[in-house]
């Protein structure tokens, strides 16, 4: 019998724990219950003001999005971000609730430029994070690398796996620098375009008197 009802359930309202949604085994939950988070914010308090200006995005989920990025290889911040409104997984992982917007990449740019630029704490966070992963093999280093020179070289010695974790920790800092940088140009390009073009619509549609 030929059934034809794969849309039924589209507009079902349905009630679920995001902790069911993400299975025991799966890598992100194995990684979030081995590393202890709270160590960031440690390092970065001091990038905060305790009193002053808008609530901003959680420190720890500014490193886990882009760990997200470097762990599955996605092409770019803005492909991350469009990958973590649909993924279950990764929206637990950074403890958003299906209803909860992902911040923008460019809202995600600003807040790196303004925590980690100038300074070593992206690496030293990035690094942390990888050589946890290693000691508790949840990540192989011989798999994981952003070049061929120590490929060989990479195995079981933990001297090697932290060296390896700061050096893949370095480059991909300097690759998703390189993307902030081409961000910022291109936004703020963007931004001058849209004031030349309000500007130029102001003067059309402005009486005489005004001109």
């Amino acid at each position: 019998m030929l059934t034809q009802n794969q849309d039924k359930n589209r507009h079902q309202i349905q009630m679920f724990c995001m902790d069911d949604l993400v299975p025991q085994n799966h890598l992100l939950r194995l990684i979030d219950g081995a590393i202890d988070w709270s160590f960031i914010y440690d390092l970065v308090k001091e990038k905060y003001s305790p009193d002053f200006g808008r609530p901003s995005i959680d420190p720890v989920v500014l490193i886990k999005i882009p760990f997200i990025q470097y762990l599955y290889g996605i092409r770019s911040m803005r492909q991350t971000m469009k990958e973590i409104e649909v993924n279950a997984s990764y929206r637990w992982f950074l403890g958003l609730e299906w209803q909860d917007p992902v911040p923008h990449f460019s809202t995600f740019g600003k807040n790196y430029t303004r925590r980690f630029k100038d300074t070593d704490l992206f690496e030293q966070i990035f690094a942390r994070i990888l050589s946890e992963c290693y000691r508790h093999q949840l990540v192989d280093p011989k798999e994981v690398f952003v070049d061929a020179t120590h490929v060989k070289a990479r195995a079981n010695n933990k001297r090697m796996q932290r060296r390896i974790a700061h050096e893949e920790a370095r480059y991909y800092e300097e690759q998703f620098a390189d993307f902030i940088v081409v961000w910022s140009a291109v936004y703020s390009e963007d931004i001058l375009h849209r004031c030349n073009e309000y500007s130029t619509m102001i003067r059309r549609n402005a009486p005489a008197l005004f001109r």
